[in-house]
Order: structure tokens, then sequence, then C-alpha cells
């Protein structure tokens, strides 16, 4: 069939669109910015559309001659994410009649009954009767907590559970959980492109087991060979102060944390299991949760972890392009350049340069780079905890711990664009220019628009360290390549 995939750049989407074409699809893809696809192993295998979900032309185009759209598309990480969901998922719905869909799949959440839910699972409830109640026949397929590497649900899991041995934790960890592996997700989802026309309703789906989150604590630990976890559980966490400690000790910023811990404190199991009657579980039956995260943790062993919760990027990151000419923003954009020539030929400064930050630091004064992750995470920021998926290739639209690359050349110049809380737009490139001698020239470029008298006032605050921290990385650089 001709599916449409809208969130192709995240987490599922990425996931999806490959078993799509292997189930013998074809397949389009919708993106803000195609270049975040470009090192996808199915790049060539799919048509891209450039254009945005909540414009009636790009939808439409993106819509035109298909029949199924897949439809994994949240605001989750804005103020105003349940706005914003609902006016996309009404022009969605609106353009899918216009173009004649035959299906159309959403992938929510589960909604409890006689429970007041979370404004994040309220919203996914809002979002699948929008496509429910559009004349386009809709699947709608609701999970709970979704275990695999790289999901952001399993992060938080994880670094929660290997972090903290002992855990002071709110009462909701004593909720009830449905946990469902990420590859049964993609087999509902691959599926649901063949359920009949006359089929337009929500199905709960999840794996075999019901826990709470302690008990998923306790198994990840077990999996993953830890001692035993201690954890009490205290009445006076409520889940806003218990999304601040997520922010520190997980890589999940707060605007993200905030709306998965209020949605905890809902029990969260499949009512039934009516999708059975038309898809049919897989073939080897569904996976435990002790199977999911065995899983899960061999792909982060064997780094072969596709996407990441990351790669879709913070709703509110900069988009704007590299200010590159001092009077297009006023004349108030500071920079900080450092050259330096090396015997090392370029293809080996490259290799050093596209490793940078993750496991492999930033090779200059790691304790300031540290004290400013945490700083960050403080505020709210990513800080430095995302780290990198791989640790020698990058590809652009990927998180590096606190920066997004933004631009990729490959053997010539990575630009780097901050997600870190500063007043201001910051950026970092990295280029590589072979020499007449054999060797290589390494230029490094830190700009920084600054956003009112704060960010002039943090630039310069700043500009004292500069020579060991950003001098100290082109030294180190061009030495570890020599």
């Amino acid at each position: 069939m001709r599916c449409v995939v809208f969130g192709a750049t995240g987490y599922l989407g990425g996931r999806l669109v490959p078993e799509l074409l292997d189930a013998g699809h074809t397949v389009r893809v919708l993106a803000r910015d195609p270049g975040k696809i470009d090192d996808a192993p199915w790049r060539d295998r799919v048509e891209v559309v450039r254009g945005d979900v909540t414009r009636a032309a790009d939808v439409r185009t993106a819509l035109d001659g298909h029949e199924v759209l897949y439809y994994l598309v949240h605001s989750l990480g804005r103020a105003d994410f349940e706005n914003v969901d609902r006016e996309a998922a009404t022009l969605v719905a609106a353009e899918s009649e216009r173009a004649g869909l035959t299906r159309s799949v959403y992938l929510g959440g589960i909604t409890p009954t006689g429970q007041e839910l979370s404004r994040h699972l309220a919203s996914r409830a809002e979002v699948g009767e929008i496509l429910l109640g559009a004349p386009t026949p809709a699947a709608v397929l609701r999970a709970a907590v979704i275990i695999g590497s790289g999901s952001v649900s399993f992060e938080m899991l994880r670094y929660l559970t290997e972090r903290l041995p002992v855990m002071v934790t709110p009462r909701w960890v004593r909720s009830r959980i449905q946990p469902i592996a990420v590859r049964d997700v993609l087999h509902y989802l691959v599926h649901a492109a063949d359920l009949p026309g006359t089929v337009n309703d929500a199905f709960d789906i999840g794996g075999p087991d019901v826990l709470t989150y302690e008990g998923m604590m306790r198994g990840y630990a077990e999996a993953a060979d830890l001692p035993r976890r201690m954890i009490m559980p205290v009445p006076v966490l409520t889940p806003w102060l218990s999304a601040q400690w997520v922010n520190l000790v997980t890589p999940v910023p707060r605007a993200l944390a905030v709306p998965l811990m209020e949605s905890l404190i809902n029990d969260v199991v499949c009512e039934d299991h009516r999708i059975a009657g038309f898809i049919p579980d897989p073939p080897a039956g569904l996976t435990s949760y002790s199977g999911a995260v065995s899983l899960a943790l061999r792909r982060i062993r064997d780094r072969d972890v596709p996407t990441r919760w990351s790669d879709a990027g913070l709703s509110d990151a900069p988009s704007d392009p590299l200010p590159t000419d001092p009077d297009w923003s006023g004349g108030s954009l500071y920079s900080d350049v450092r050259e330096r020539d090396t015997t090392a030929d370029p293809a080996t400064l490259w290799a050093v340069l596209e490793a940078v930050g993750g496991e492999n630091g930033w090779y200059s004064f790691p304790l300031a780079w540290a004290l400013r992750g945490w700083i960050d995470r403080l505020l709210g920021g990513v800080g430095l905890r995302r780290g990198r998926r791989d640790p020698h290739r990058l590809h652009v639209g990927e998180a590096l711990d606190w920066w997004r690359v933004e631009h990729l050349e490959r053997g010539r110049l990575l630009r780097l664009r901050a997600e870190m809380r500063v007043p201001g737009s910051g950026w970092l490139e990295l280029s590589v220019t072979p020499t007449a001698a054999g060797g290589a020239r390494y230029r490094q470029r830190a700009l920084f628009e600054p956003h009112g008298l704060a960010g002039h006032l943090y630039w310069k605050a700043l500009s004292p360290f500069h020579a060991v921290i950003f001098g100290g990385m082109a030294r180190n650089i061009t030495g570890a390549a020599e």
C-alpha cells in the first residue's frame, strides 16, 4: 500500500519506516528538516516531502495520492502542547478526508476509565477522538510504557535504577502498568495498514505482564545484573517534585519529565485484548517485560540503537538559520575563532573531530564542561547526559550532549547548535581543510547571538575562560589526531 508517515524523524517513526518497507509498502515521509534522515539506512527507499504538520498546504502535498497515514506526531515538551496537538490533529483529519485516504493509524496512550487523566494522557486521548470522529477510518492504538533501547520511558527507567541503589519514591511507583516491547508496538502498527475499512476504533495494546513502576525497576535491576534496589515510597513527593529529580538524574529534560511523571499517577492497563480479533499476536507471542529489557540492553551494549527519543529534538529548540553576518543580527554576534595546523592527515583529524562528545569528551577542562552540564540540568535543560548514539559517527539532527547536529559535510565541516539554557543562541563549528604539506588545518568557531542584556553579560562573563576551554579544545583535538 502507499503509506505516509508523519513523525519519521522521531523514535517510533524512524523504526516504523523500514518495517513498512520490508512489508512491501511504499513510503512517503513528511519532515520539517529532511536533512535529519539523510543518514538513515532507508533514506533511498522513501520519498521525502519537506513540510510541517501544522500547515495545510504541506499536509495536503504529503497525503496526495496515498492510502494510509501513520500519525506519530506530538508536541510534548512545549508548555502549550495540548493546543498544538489539537489543532494539528484537526487539520490532518480534514486533509485526510480531502485526500480520500482509506485509513489513518495513530499511537496514543492507554486511557483508564474512572480516573482523572494527566494532561499528557488527556491530550493523547483527545487526538485519538479527533481522528476517530473524522470520515477517514482510523485505528487508534493505545499503549502504556514502551520498552526499547532509546525510548524515553526506558531511558528514565534505566538511569533511575542504575544510578540509585536506594530510592525514596512517590506513591505512584505502585500504580499498575502494562508495558509493551517496542518490537510488538511495531508489529501492531505495520499490520494496522491492512485492517478492513469498516474498522474505526481504538484498541489497547500491551505486553503479557502487569507490573508496578516499582516492579519494573526491580525487574530492570535483575535483568541488568544489579544488586537488589531498595525502594521506599512516601506520600509527600508529588509528580512535579519527582520530575525535578528525574531531570537531575536522567538525560530526560524537565519539559518532558513533568508530563511523563504526571501520567504515572494513573493505572495504565489494557481493558481488553480485542486487537487480537483483527491483528494476531506476533508469531513468537508477545514479549515479556524481562525479555524486552534484555533485548534493549543487548542493543545498547552492541551499539545497535537505530533511533532514540532525543532524535526528535526539543519542541522549543531554535530553528533559525545560522547568522553568519553580524549586520544581520544587529551587529551583536559574538565569536571565538581558533585555527591550528597539524601534521595529521585530513582523514585522521576528521575522525577525531567527528568523535567529540559523549564518552569521548570535549578535549578540554572536563570539570568545567561537567559543571556547566549540571547547571543546565538545574535550569531544566538537557545537560550533558544525552551523550551520542555512536562513538565515531554522527548524522544530521542527532542529539550530542547539549548540542544538536545541525549541518554535516563529512570530512570537512560539522556545525552544532546549542540546546542548553542560555540567554541567546549558540553554535559551534568544527572544520578540516587539507594543507599543501600533506597535513590539515583545524578551524574551530564558536558563535553566540545574545538575547537582550542578559545575553551580552553572559558572553562577557565567560570570555576570560575561552582561552582555556576553546583554546585547549583546539590544541587537544589536533594533538589527538597527531
